[in-house]
């Protein structure tokens, strides 16, 4: 064989020593001697690289740091398939492919046990991790849900092996941080009240259907009573569909309640009874029965859940004093006394803070738990998780891009539905609010009124002290106070003397 111009002559040893470093071939590898150039020695190494097992393509792992965690592992779950990385040391191959039922999710746990594995990444999408997540929980292993966004970005080609090997490589050296996961029956609880939210909007859904068969037939119900679901719409609907023509019998259903008269409502009572808008009326009313059923049977349930969390909480708990009771929710309340079920679980009561009323006090139970301080060290950090605070992304000393991350958090949209109530307020939250909205806009204020309720909430479930209202005029006082102090203090800095002139009244 006769070498091009500029190739490398490499002898049979120097090529076993080679591939013997890569772990391919013994040193005792014997053959006629070849011609490698450079580029096919680099797609060799490649080559040899890639069918290593437990090493990635992206690199070899960095011997400068120290590894925290030698026994952990790394798995990219999918919806058919779970790939599943081992320290290279520990298997032959260090990755494997399980599928996603049952039996193969046994046999994944067990070959995890057999490698000596303790700690275990994964990332998902979807609820695909759910199953998998409990059963190597059952099997005593730590598991920790990273983020997509944390570990996206894979060196060099991406795959499904590349992804649970990055996911091993980066758990080895301590560098992911697990999801939130409340404990497990805060995880029994939260889907009782998430299944109930999904119940609810359902209903809502034909609720509106109703509205729109009233409305097709010109029958203007929702323009003279407030909610068509409560007491009386639902008496009127009833008797329509039982053939009741008379408006007069009709608006004889309205409870005291109505503000609306009954010649009003006998007058919004006339229209054209269409049998196909009749029929539709029909199934809609008969499906907003059913989900409100089945509503109830989820009320059911989480009564029984938060059973069992009062008498843990009780045993450990002073006695609560009686709750200051609150107005109570108007759109679907809880049958049972959940305020006070609640004070004895969490040890305060959390609707003394204005905007926060007991479905959002449930809220707060359900998706954080009891240990929330121990999850979030600083109130900084869980007002970040809900995505409320400010998140300004600053390279070179200058501000790039300014505003809140994009959080989909079921509890910071309660916060900032309870904030827009607060607009209307007359305490010293609805004045934050409204000085905001003044100064800022709309939007703006909600989002920092809902940053200061889950700021609120943090400190009352910290330190297990009462909220206690100021009220609007002391809020406004203190606050002219401030501002005064701070004229003062930037006239000093110019060297100027600031004189309070007071006018009298006009």
């Amino acid at each position: 064989m006769v070498p091009d111009a500029g190739a490398c002559v490499i002898g049979e040893d120097l090529i076993a020593q080679c591939l013997s470093r890569l772990g391919e071939l013994p040193t005792s590898a014997s053959g006629p001697q070849c011609v490698l150039t450079s580029t096919c020695e680099d797609a060799m190494t490649k080559t040899v690289e890639k069918q290593q097992s437990g090493r990635p393509r992206h690199g070899k792992v960095n011997r400068g740091m120290s590894l925290l965690n030698v026994n952990a592992a790394g798995i990219d779950v999918g919806a058919r398939q779970h790939y599943v990385a081992v320290p290279p040391d520990r298997a032959e191959p260090a990755v494997r492919c399980f599928e996603s039922f049952t039996e193969d999710l046994h046999a994944l746990a067990k070959w995890l046990q057999q490698c000596g594995v303790t700690t275990i990444a994964m990332e998902s999408t979807g609820v695909y991790w759910i199953p998998l997540y409990q059963l190597l929980e059952s099997y005593g292993f730590t598991v920790k849900l990273v983020n997509a966004r944390h570990v996206k970005h894979v060196p060099g080609r991406k795959s499904d092996v590349q992804d649970c090997q990055w996911l091993q490589q980066l758990e080895s050296f301590g560098l992911l941080t697990a999801s939130f996961r409340p404990a497990a029956q805060i995880c029994v609880l939260r889907s009782y009240m998430r299944q109930r939210q999904m119940l609810i909007d359902y209903g809502s859904r034909h609720a509106q259907q109703m509205q729109k068969a009233l409305t097709e037939m010109n029958i203007k119900l929702h323009h003279v009573i407030s909610d068509l679901t409560g007491v009386t719409g639902l008496a009127i609907i009833r008797a329509i569909l039982n053939g009741e023509r008379d408006r007069l019998k009709l608006a004889a259903l309205k409870q005291r309640q109505i503000k609306s008269d009954m010649a009003t409502i006998a007058k919004a009572l006339e229209g054209d009874y269409r049998p196909e808008h009749l029929f539709v009326l029909q199934q809609a009313l008969e499906l907003y029965e059913y989900f409100q059923k089945k509503i109830a049977e989820c009320d059911d349930e989480i009564l029984k859940a938060m059973q069992a969390l009062e008498s843990d909480a009780t045993a450990s708990l002073p006695a609560a004093a009686k709750p200051q009771r609150k107005a109570r929710s108007k759109h679907h309340p809880f049958p049972f006394a959940s305020q006070q079920k609640l004070q004895r679980i969490l040890g305060v009561d959390l609707t003394r803070i204005d905007g926060i009323n007991e479905t959002t006090a449930q809220l707060v139970l359900s998706e954080l738990g009891l240990d929330i301080c121990d999850k979030w060290p600083t109130e900084g950090q869980f007002t970040s998780w809900l995505g409320l605070c400010p998140n300004n992304e600053i390279s070179g000393g200058k501000v790039l891009r300014r505003g809140k991350r994009k959080v989909v958090n079921r509890l910071a949209n309660a916060l900032r539905m309870g904030a827009q109530s607060l607009l209307k307020s007359k305490s010293a939250l609805g004045a934050y609010a409204r000085r905001l909205r003044a100064k800022r806009g709309t939007p703006i204020a909600i989002n920092a009124t809902a940053h200061k309720l889950a700021r609120l909430i943090y400190r009352t479930l910290k330190y297990g002290q009462e909220y206690i209202d100021i009220g609007q005029q002391q809020y406004e006082q203190r606050y002219k106070e401030n501002a005064l102090k701070a004229l003062q203090r930037k006239a000093r800095q110019l060297g100027y003397q600031l004189v309070v002139t007071v006018h009298p009244p006009r």
